[in-house]
């Protein structure tokens, strides 16, 4: 995490947040890649990921600019503005690990195939990384 935020917890989330949108957006990609013969169905919910992290990524992207237009002058409205994000941010994570875990469940090309296991579970760890770093910031936040 870079602490070019001073003391914000909030605002240097926006550093984890904008990276690892990034990282989920390209997982979506690696799955379709290692499973080239994954139900289509399958290859279109990722799609539909795809597009929802470049969203959500390019949100985290304007916030980051905004912050850094501020210069250290963050308001109370966009201090808020920015823990919703990062709330927002969390739940997709979460639900795209869900879907990560029915994809290894009901995929039967998945199933069958342990290196594609391996490589779900990782991309469920990483995602789990980040919400463990939101909820940190976010419960911090409140106090």
């Amino acid at each position: 995490m870079q602490y070019y935020y001073g003391n914000q917890m909030p605002l240097r989330v926006l550093d984890e947040a904008e990276f690892w949108k990034h990282q989920e957006e390209e997982h979506t990609v690696v799955i379709r890649e290692l499973v080239p013969n994954l139900e289509q169905q399958y290859v279109q919910d990722l799609k539909e990921w795809e597009k929802e992290f470049a969203k959500t990524h390019q949100r985290v992207v304007r916030y980051i600019e905004t912050v850094n237009r501020s210069n250290g002058q963050v308001s109370q409205e966009l201090y808020q503005d920015i823990l919703q994000l990062v709330s927002y941010c969390l739940e997709q994570s979460d639900q795209f690990i869900n879907f990560c875990r029915q994809l290894m469940e009901q995929s039967e090309p998945i199933s069958s195939n342990p290196t594609a296991k391996v490589v779900l579970n990782h991309i469920i760890v990483e995602s789990e990384y980040f919400i463990g770093v939101a909820q940190t910031i976010l419960y911090q936040s409140k106090l």
